[in-house]
């Protein structure tokens, strides 16, 4: 008999869209932990709810937009984004390169000049097809020097000339001259970016929307782990000594998980597994017991004194994820093989830079903390970074393998990106 049965390996979000989406076909759908979410997980602690980092729904498509809403049933809100830089000492509206008004003179006229050079000037800077070329060229010397190439080097964990540049047409917002003059002669905030709206559950964590999705789904079968593919004999064997066969296999696992996982591999295909690099990201989440009155939904911080890179507000995000009168926040630090994090007293580290940042005080007590160090955060585009890709993902779709979502597909994702790509690969099948 024909074996037409279709795998999921991840009961993430991109593996219960692809699970919604094939509708009636024949599927199963295994997950290594003992719950379906993946890192859109959430945890209730002395009654604080904590996402596993920050994480927000932003619709371009109105196809999603009307399927979340329509799976959530009410419990979702639309928010308009209150986000800031702190630069030497100032909270400067999101984006910065929109926001120049607050800045020293000498500053803002080095910003403003570098932009207008920058437009009007298209040799100045070389079009060396890297993300600080990119940057320059778009944002000028000043805005780059100041606020672009600090926090993204801070990010990325590497120097921007090392990172392609395609991803940041869609994700860096890029203000016209006449934002940029508005927010430069006025207090007037310029909304702009993917960002500027956000969605997120009225009530409960963003693992809301994960179960949204498996109430409409099969059975998952949680604590399955695969530990080999056999891609000849089209078998996958699990931790627990389970062996199932599949016709057509999707799965959600990180990229660079599958290396160790398929077999056999071509010399060819390990070396661009070998290459595939990302930054990892320390997020630690914290209960405080005093109402913090920022109004800030997160913060960006480019500067090196401070260790990490964004700060978020989850009571700001959603008063239902803290007792009343309490406070949290997550915070965020990148680290990789390029830049080694010094875990030696770094929570003490963490409180005395919210403390410089004033965001917490010497007297604030913190009540609940929860540490999730998260080993695939982002995925860095350096050099080759499309060719490596493309050879993997090519290979494994040869072989009825189809890797999606934000860390199987390889590539920066939003949450409704994740969707979407389980769509699309449900329709293909």
């Amino acid at each position: 008999m024909k074996n037409d049965k279709i795998i999921i390996l991840g009961a993430g979000l991109a593996g219960l869209s692809t699970a919604y989406h094939l509708e009636n076909r024949d599927y199963e759908i295994f997950e290594k932990e003992d719950e379906v979410g993946g890192l859109c997980r959430s945890k209730t602690i002395n009654g604080f709810t904590f996402d596993m980092d920050g994480h927000l729904l932003h619709f371009r498509n109105k196809y999603t937009l009307d399927l979340v809403s329509k799976l959530m049933n009410g419990n979702l809100k639309k928010q308009t984004r209150h986000s800031y830089v702190y630069f030497k000492n100032q909270v400067i509206p999101f984006p910065f390169q929109a926001h120049l008004k607050n800045l020293s003179d000498d500053i803002k006229k080095e910003c403003f000049l570098g932009l207008i050079e920058a437009r009007y000037n298209s040799s100045k800077y070389k079009q060396d097809g890297n993300f600080y070329s990119w940057m320059l060229n778009t944002f000028g010397s000043g805005i780059t020097k100041h606020f672009m190439l600090p926090y993204n080097q801070k990010f990325w964990t590497i120097h921007p000339r090392r990172l392609d540049y395609d991803w940041a047409k869609r994700f860096v917002p890029v203000p016209n001259l006449e934002q940029i003059l508005e927010g430069t002669l006025t207090d007037k905030k310029v909304f702009i970016g993917y960002n500027r709206y956000f969605w997120y559950p009225l009530k409960g964590g963003i693992n809301e929307i994960v179960y949204s999705f498996a109430r409409h789904v099969k059975k998952v079968d949680t604590l399955h782990e695969a530990t080999k593919i056999d891609i000849l004999k089209k078998e996958i064997k699990f931790k627990n000594g389970k062996e199932i066969k599949f016709s057509k296999l999707i799965t959600t696992i990180p990229l660079p998980e599958l290396q160790r996982l398929i077999k056999p591999l071509p010399l060819r295909v390990c070396r661009a597994f070998d290459k595939l690099r990302y930054t990892s990201i320390y997020n630690l989440n914290l209960g405080i017991d005093e109402v913090l009155t920022s109004g800030t939904h997160w913060m960006y911080f480019p500067q090196k004194q401070f260790i990490f890179f964004r700060v978020g507000f989850f009571n700001f995000i959603s008063a239902h994820l803290v007792p009343e009168g309490k406070s949290s926040l997550y915070v965020e630090i990148s680290y990789s093989k390029n830049k080694h994090l010094n875990r030696n007293n770094l929570y003490l580290r963490i409180l005395k830079d919210l403390e410089k940042a004033q965001i917490i005080s010497h007297n604030s007590k913190v009540i609940v903390k929860d540490i999730n160090d998260i080993k695939y955060g982002y995925i860095i585009y350096d050099k080759d970074y499309q060719e490596r890709r493309k050879a993997i993902l090519d290979f494994l779709s040869k072989n009825d393998i189809y890797s999606i979502g934000r860390y199987g597909s390889w590539q920066y994702m939003a949450m409704e990106d994740t969707i979407l790509d389980g769509k699309m690969v449900a329709e293909q099948l």
